[in-house]
């Protein structure tokens, strides 16, 4: 089943949009999910998880120290999958989102309450971020045009 863009507004043609990054892990089959935690921007909602890059980073570089930051993680970032623009209310974003392997290191959670791995054909029984939901299609089916 092909996802659509939640009902929030899209982002208006005069606005730049903050970039952010996602990662999509892989392992054993099943693609990695994370809950925002309580008093996080979007609790509830699964994601994707990365974060905002920041001046004089790449987005493989700021992938790389999110999974880290938020996770205690070491990834290795394996390249491009697909973007989608979204304005949320407190910002528009242009999410980048990245295939990326977990290299080392054991989770433990900061900024999300709960993570999954999950089949990529139930990943949309997940109640994503609006911004990670045209990624489904580009994740479960290849579709690199969100």
């Amino acid at each position: 089943m092909r996802m659509t863009q939640s009902p929030e507004r899209r982002i208006r043609a005069s606005q730049i949009p903050r970039r952010v990054v996602a990662g999509v892990v892989e392992k054993s089959g099943l693609i990695l999910a994370a809950r925002r935690g309580p008093g996080e921007k979007l609790e509830g909602k699964w994601e994707f998880p990365g974060g905002k890059i920041e001046p004089g980073e790449t987005p493989e570089q700021s992938l790389a120290r999110e999974f880290f930051e938020e996770f205690g993680v070491t990834i290795r970032v394996l390249g491009f999958i697909a973007s989608s623009t979204f304005e949320y209310k407190h910002e528009p974003i242009e999410l980048l989102a990245y295939r990326a392997e977990l290299v080392g290191g054991d989770f433990v959670l900061t900024v999300h309450d709960e993570i999954r791995w999950v089949e990529p054909s139930k990943l949309c029984e997940l109640d994503f971020a609006s911004a990670d939901i045209p990624l489904l299609d580009a994740i479960v089916f290849g579709d690199r045009h969100v």
